[in-house]
């Protein structure tokens, strides 16, 4: 009862604090609006126009952005390591993230090496389809490879070999392009939240819900498979189903934000072990919603840093994620002395 009582608490200290970020980096940006104004245009008309529609077009929807790309990143992560009962598993573990980097690759890179000419320039729809387009490639062979072997570890072993083959091409592409056509590359492996219009974003918050619902539906098969596949079967779950819904779902979330965002390194990674540590448990029940929680104000955290108040420079997002997250890991390993896994 105590232990409820305790989690209740800490929902909702989360969502008070996810709030406050969300307020705090929408009202960062190069064009300084008071906070008046932004309450103003969010929930009343008279306000300043200029203002409103920088913050209902732009300021808005990057925060959505971060908060659907850090809570996936989150679920997807906490998704891998349990499946393959690895806290170094992410959510990229299984080459989705190198599948849609070889996609956009080959749209960038590869027209211009084989039409001989390269795009002024291409839309964000048409980078995201090709990132798509990507991972879906690797998911596809994932799994037909999923269906052909009952270990769960050679299917991580072979999921990072495809990510291996798939990097190797983008170097190959890259040993053949013009630094024109590199820089445009490396601007999109950077990462970008801010790029996304509001009908993408329901696209995007549709697939990123798909994949959290199908987690959902996982919940029971996770809690199990921390104790292995052996006592998993001895439950009656099927470990060829579970392991699919478990793939697809991971797939879903991580391949959609990087088809629309970029790969963004570090968030899949820390999130669950920075909520196993403060929660202080292993009950899925209870990390999926927290990872959520966590993994959209930790992003949220890393965006408004990267935007630099005060400043019309925006740093890279994948930079900042790794550059902020990962000492705090690091320190609440350190002060835990162990980790719960």
């Amino acid at each position: 009862m105590y232990k409820n009582s305790s989690y209740t608490i800490q929902f909702l200290i989360l969502l008070i604090v996810l709030t406050a970020v969300f307020v705090l980096n929408i009202s960062l940006g190069s064009v300084h609006i008071p906070l008046k104004e932004i309450f103003g245009s969010l929930f009343s008309s008279s306000t300043n126009n200029s203002f409103k529609y920088i913050i209902l077009n732009y300021r808005i929807p990057k925060a959505c952005v971060a908060i659907l790309a850090g809570s996936g990143l989150a679920v997807s992560g906490m998704l891998m390591q349990t499946l393959f009962r690895n806290p170094l598993a992410g959510p990229f573990v299984l080459g989705i993230s190198s599948g849609a980097s070889l996609g956009v690759a080959i749209l960038i890179m590869g027209s211009a090496i084989f039409g001989g000419v390269l795009s002024v320039e291409f839309s964000n729809f048409s980078l995201a389809f090709a990132a798509s387009a990507g991972s879906f490639l690797v998911l596809f062979t994932v799994m037909l490879v999923a269906r052909k072997i009952r270990d769960t570890m050679a299917l991580l072993i072979i999921g990072l070999m495809f990510g291996s083959i798939t990097s190797a091409i983008v170097s190959v592409l890259s040993y053949f392009s013009n630094s024109q056509v590199l820089q445009q590359y490396i601007f999109w492996s950077f990462g970008s939240l801010g790029n996304l219009t509001w009908h993408q974003i329901i696209l995007f918050s549709l697939i990123i819900l798909t994949g959290i619902f199908l987690a959902i539906i996982s919940l029971k098969s996770l809690n199990a498979y921390l104790l292995g596949e052996n006592y998993a079967r001895s439950l009656g779950i099927t470990i060829k189903k579970s392991r699919t819904i478990i793939i697809i779902s991971t797939s879903l979330l991580a391949g959609s934000i990087t088809a629309f965002a970029g790969p963004i390194a570090f968030i899949g990674l820390a999130v669950p072990h920075l909520t196993k540590q403060i929660f202080d448990t292993t009950d899925h029940k209870i990390l999926l919603p927290a990872v959520i929680l966590y993994g959209a104000i930790l992003m949220l955290i890393c965006d408004t840093i990267a935007q630099l108040p005060g400043s019309e420079f925006t740093l890279p997002i994948n930079a900042i994620t790794s550059i902020i997250g990962a000492p705090v890991v690091i320190w609440l390993l350190l002060r835990k002395r162990k980790m719960i896994f």
